[in-house]
């Protein structure tokens, strides 16, 4: 069983700068493809960030392009979510997801499990 772990969340003004963590108890982490989502408070849990088990594609909403950045440290089983130029309508739950039966190195995912999430809120 894959273990998630979200942590790095908190209070920001917009335009300022967040970076979020996941931490993944798999021993085979660098095989999982990853994945953020969000959730803001009576909205559907929306996807944000996707990246591959290499760490080699990424891909993005169109509402975080330019400014999110997904990366991840396989020797460390941490996967992250870079925040910068937040804006109000980032203010959500942000959830680490993982699916450890990707095809390898492939960005899209499948997700069987899911971190307990970490807020975020954006002040005007």
């Amino acid at each position: 069983q894959v273990q998630l772990v979200e942590s790095g969340g908190g209070l920001v003004q917009a335009g300022g700068s967040l970076r979020l963590s996941c931490a993944a108890s798999g021993r085979t982490f660098s095989r999982y493809s990853m994945g953020w989502f969000r959730q803001a408070p009576g909205k559907e849990r929306k996807f944000v960030a996707a990246i591959s088990s290499s760490g080699g594609g990424t891909y993005y909403t169109d509402s975080v392009k330019g400014r999110f950045t997904i990366s991840r440290d396989n020797a460390n089983n941490t996967v992250y979510l870079q925040m910068n130029s937040q804006k109000p309508d980032d203010t959500a739950g942000y959830y680490c997801a993982a699916d450890p039966y990707a095809i390898y190195d492939s960005v899209y995912g499948e997700y069987d499990y899911w971190g307990q999430g970490t807020q975020v809120t954006d002040s005007s």
